[in-house]
């Protein structure tokens, strides 16, 4: 259920004084249910040491649990003004998302914009999920979700090139972006695209934490298809004792590269994915130089219920022995408009020091093998 506030009321609840906004809509969803791991770790840590199976109740089978704000004001001749305000929180315990600052948490850590819309196509600016993530979702038969997809494929690139998981400021690619100016184009004969500069805002050092990327997509006669190119600037792996260290200093040095292209096809029910990419730091690719491909197959039996399963392999191009695969296979079923339950297996091999996890916020110490289970459900409101 959507709770739509009127203008004045939002004016009085945000004690703002400027003009009512035409709809303000406050929304949310929670996720969790009950993870079972055959192994699992304390942390990401290329030193973790497998501590074994492991029951618990997860945050995010999905996706995360979320809450936000968004609002619209109708300013004529087609052109809106829009904010979204929205984070994500552990529903197991209450406790926030992570910033992009290691160990920390915030409100709306994944959307926090006030931007334009029209004929011209979008524009925010702010913090928010930048345009990479959906486009590898859209060619994902997982659809990028926490449990075995693309995107927990992508997390095992960036796990294996040192990100700690303590914050989102990840070394290869991003699934969020702050201080980012993020264009999206109309669609025309089902083609469009979307362009992401956020600058780093460093004094004397115009690339100093800067990041840019490009997205491409085209999705029309059930084809979808994407190719992405991500670059960022003094993207750094925290130190593991991280406030102590002191904080490595801008150079604006390009560290923080992805190339991706992927497709996804559907026709009578049947959805099929393939997709390619490369996440290296091109100042040094001797550092991490990864390959990641993978494969996908489902089936919508019906409106409501539907069968999806993925393959995902990763290799570091440095290193032969360091490679990993991923396979995942899930169910929901749609109880309703607003709830969805949902049961999923996975199995990953981990080879050499590659740790990649089957669930997002799940360690598995690096060249363990793991299998998981899931099931939970998922509620909108």
């Amino acid at each position: 259920m959507k709770l739509k506030l009127s203008g004045a009321a939002t004016m009085l609840i945000c004690a703002c004084t400027a003009h009512a906004q035409s709809s303000v809509t406050l929304y949310g969803v929670l996720d969790g249910g009950l993870l079972y791991q055959s192994t699992s770790a304390a942390s990401f840590a290329p030193t973790a040491k497998n501590l074994g199976h492991t029951w618990q109740l997860k945050d995010g089978g999905i996706y995360a649990s979320l809450w936000g704000l968004k609002g619209s004001e109708d300013i004529g001749g087609g052109y809106k003004i829009n904010f979204k305000l929205q984070g994500s929180f552990t529903s197991t315990n209450g406790k926030p998302g992570l910033s992009d600052t290691p160990g920390t948490t915030a409100l709306f850590n994944q959307f926090a914009t006030i931007g334009a819309s029209g004929p011209f196509g979008t524009i925010d600016a702010g913090r928010q999920i930048i345009p990479m993530i959906y486009a590898m979702a859209d060619t994902d038969v997982r659809s990028a979700q926490y449990f075995g997809s693309i995107l927990t494929a992508w997390l095992g690139l960036n796990q294996a090139a040192g990100w700690p998981g303590t914050s989102t400021n990840a070394p290869i690619g991003a699934l969020y972006d702050s201080n980012a100016l993020v264009y999206n184009s109309p669609k025309f004969h089902g083609a469009s695209f979307a362009l992401e500069y956020a600058p780093g805002g460093v004094p004397g050092q115009i690339q100093g934490g800067t990041r840019e990327s490009a997205v491409l997509r085209y999705s029309n006669y059930g084809l979808n298809l994407a190719a992405v190119y991500y670059n960022g600037h003094d993207t750094n792996p925290y130190p593991g004792n991280y406030p102590a260290a002191p904080a490595v200093p801008a150079t604006g040095q390009a560290n923080n590269r992805l190339y991706y292209f992927g497709a996804m096809y559907t026709i009578s029910g049947f959805s099929m994915s393939a997709s390619y990419g490369v996440g290296k730091n091109p100042a040094r690719s001797s550092t991490y130089d990864f390959e990641m491909i993978s494969g996908g197959l489902g089936y919508q039996f019906n409106p409501v219920f539907r069968i999806t399963s993925g393959y995902y392999y990763l290799k570091d191009r440095n290193h032969s022995a360091n490679h990993s695969s991923e396979i995942a296979v899930g169910a929901e079923y749609n109880l309703s408009a607003a709830t969805r339950a949902y049961a999923q297996v996975g199995y990953v091999d981990n080879k050499g020091t590659m740790n990649q996890t089957i669930v997002y916020g799940a360690p598995v110490a690096p060249g363990v093998s793991t299998t998981a289970a899931m099931v939970g459900i998922r509620h909108a409101f």
